[in-house]
């Protein structure tokens, strides 16, 4: 009977915000106390496809490994390490390279997005602005995955595909050299909420539109300020279904908070009062992991070392499994 891993890869594209801590870092805290094998990897090599600020990639590294640790991620109970601290990741990326069809990867959604773009505009070159690092990232991420033999990948819908063409990769490599991998399997978890941002839709560093996760005080407020709302008036009736507020509400109260809330909703409730409550709830629940974050990032140090260690155990596991791989194919 094979051992279940759940992996979970974050890039350090920007600063966490509180839609990523309900859609990912929540449940994933959550299935860490669930006793199940799960590794967490900062994946900063993808994030060179994207983002080619060197400062601010150090900066967002230390800003979500230290929000991970900082909501409750144990990493004595699970592997936490940084996707550059296994060389082993890139050997297999290479391997796995080789035997990687071209038309596999011209089907990847982010490529044909950028060609299509390409056309709209009538672009002559229909991959100009496509970087090598854009039209691999599926074998890449196919590394990562296969290099622990992970059997299930936590994703959103938009990544499915990616956990297919791992499989697609993992089948040919066993088909051609030796059974050596497992096919990992996608898991959406549709009970995990999507949060809406300041205008209305979902919560995204692209829209502009998020409230950082460790936002504090004035801060905090002033942007739970500007979330937009209707124009109905304080005493009228209101709906609780697809509104803004309500729906972050929900995300961080408790059953009776959010019974409470709908009560009020459903009898007449100013926006003012709402988003007064909204604050104090976001600014009450985070306050201790908040502080936690603080001492963190004022010591990357102790940050270096969690990871440090995590590449160390990540890589007791890689280097046996890499020697296999090498001998199946003859290196």
């Amino acid at each position: 009977m094979r051992e279940n891993i759940v992996l979970t890869g974050i890039t350090p594209s920007g600063t966490p915000h509180i839609g990523n801590y309900i859609g990912a870092i929540k449940p994933a805290i959550e299935k860490q106390r669930s006793g199940c094998h799960a590794m967490y990897f900062i994946a900063d090599y993808h994030s060179l496809v994207k983002l080619w600020d060197a400062k601010l990639r150090h900066q967002y590294i230390m800003e979500i490994a230290s929000s991970w640790l900082a909501l409750g991620l144990d990493p004595n109970k699970t592997l936490f390490y940084r996707q550059s601290d296994v060389p082993e990741i890139l050997e297999l990326h290479w391997i796995l390279n080789s035997i990687t069809a071209k038309g596999l990867l011209n089907r990847a959604h982010a490529y044909k997005d950028q060609v299509a773009k390409n056309m709209e505009e009538g672009d002559k070159d229909h991959d100009a602005g496509i970087t090598m690092g854009l039209y691999g990232y599926p074998v890449l991420m196919a590394a990562d995955i296969l290099m622990f033999n992970a059997t299930h990948v936590p994703v959103g819908k938009d990544q499915i595909q990616h956990i297919e063409i791992a499989r697609d990769i993992a089948a040919r490599f066993n088909h051609v050299y030796s059974h050596i991998f497992n096919l990992p399997e996608a898991v959406v978890d549709e009970k995990t909420h999507t949060l809406p941002g300041l205008d209305g839709r979902k919560m995204s560093k692209s829209y502009g539109n998020t409230i950082p996760l460790f936002a504090e005080g004035p801060e905090l407020k002033k942007l739970v300020m500007k979330i937009k709302t209707n124009s109905q008036a304080p005493n009228e009736p209101k709906e609780t279904e697809g509104e803004t507020l309500f729906q972050i509400y929900q995300a961080f109260a408790s059953e009776s908070e959010i019974q409470a809330m709908k009560d009020r909703y459903h009898t007449g409730i100013g926006w003012g009062e709402v988003k007064n409550s909204l604050f104090e709830l976001l600014d009450r629940k985070l306050q201790e992991p908040r502080a936690h974050y603080k001492e963190l990032m004022a010591h990357p140090e102790k940050v270096e070392a969690i990871l440090r260690e995590g590449a160390e155990k990540a890589r007791a596991k890689a280097k046996p499994f890499l020697a296999q791989i090498r001998q199946a194919v003859g290196i």
